[in-house]
């Protein structure tokens, strides 16, 4: 399967509606300072941004339930807040999205991510993050891995969105993967290099070429339908997705199949964000009983329009709509 016709995506987006969709993860606020630069600070090397005007936005796990919801389906998500004002405005944004944010635990020994980039034309010239990567402590593992027993029955897939921010330790991920696997429900998972061995059972397992590389300690080599298959079994998961930038993606499925996926991006304006919107897609589409070709084909399709947008931002319907008719016209 490596092409979707509009008539099949119709129908996924149809049941799309009725799916509901856990995030667990490291959720973060994104601020942007905008401004312009015209001269270089006395004091050092730097130049003196004049800002503008400021913006916000959610980041990371967050992001991954914005664009759930995007694409016209139900998300809560689980994790960890700090008890600051960034913690209180990152809920209050998810609420507002018509996200269930009551699965975030808040821990007034932590603060919330926030990442700040200052941007001069488009252009990010710095970035400062106020973060703790520490793992949650016991009792707080425990709230989080709570909260998610307690959503699994009322959600048709589950994506645990690593960023190394200490939330998805590893009794957390066991607790989710588990409980999802008892009640028959997808898991997508995105991870980073911290964990990356602690997802068996998982239903697909989605990273990108760089950190499969390293985690692998070899070269990947995405275009060997035996290598990727060997590496799937390494990782213990059904379904192993790679994401490879401007190539595309590579998949190799549970029964032995392997699809390559060409890139379908016109332009690439900023990549921020695009990982996100590809495990959006994947959970969404498995949920409404998309095949794992088809969701990846989807996805692919998904992470074209959203870098040819600036800074992070999701992907509609009816996006998609306009670039599957014209794909499927070629």
């Amino acid at each position: 399967m490596d092409r979707l016709t509009p008539e099949r995506l119709e129908q996924i987006f149809e049941k799309a509606r009725d799916v509901r969709v856990l995030v667990v993860g490291d959720v973060m606020l994104d601020t942007y300072l905008w401004g312009n630069a015209s001269r270089i600070s006395p004091e050092a090397p730097v130049p003196v941004v004049k800002v503008g005007n400021e913006s916000r936005a959610l980041g990371g796990a967050a992001n991954v339930a914005m664009n759930v919801v995007a694409l016209g389906a139900n998300c809560a998500v689980a994790g960890a807040v700090g008890d600051d004002p960034a913690g209180r405005e990152l809920v209050r944004e998810l609420e507002d999205a018509g996200i269930d944010a009551t699965g975030l635990a808040v821990l007034p020994d932590r603060p919330t991510t926030v990442k700040t980039r200052v941007m001069v034309r488009h252009q990010q010239v710095a970035r400062y993050d106020r973060e703790s990567d520490a793992d949650l402590s016991d009792e707080a593992a425990e709230a989080v891995a709570r909260a998610i027993a307690q959503r699994i029955d009322a959600v048709d897939a589950v994506v645990l969105e690593d960023y190394n921010k200490g939330v998805l330790v590893p009794s957390v991920i066991r607790v989710t993967i588990d409980a999802a696997n008892a009640a028959s429900k997808p898991v997508i998972v995105d991870p980073k290099f911290r964990r990356f061995f602690e997802y068996a059972g998982a239903t697909l397992f989605k990273p990108n070429l760089v950190e499969l590389g390293a985690a692998m300690r070899e070269a990947p080599r995405a275009e060997s339908k035996d290598w990727l298959h060997h590496t799937r079994r390494e990782l213990s998961c059904e379904h192993l997705l790679v994401t490879l930038g401007e190539e595309g993606m590579a998949l190799a499925t549970g029964d032995g199949g392997f699809l390559r996926v060409p890139a379908v991006a016109k332009s690439v304006y900023d990549v921020s964000g695009a990982g996100d919107t590809v495990t959006a897609c994947i959970a969404v589409a498995l949920s409404a009983g998309a095949t794992v070709e088809e969701a990846a084909v989807l996805a692919n399709h998904a992470a074209g329009i959203e870098v040819s947008k600036a800074g992070v931002a999701t992907v509609s319907p009816d996006e998609l709509r306009d670039v599957v008719r014209e794909h499927f016209r070629r």
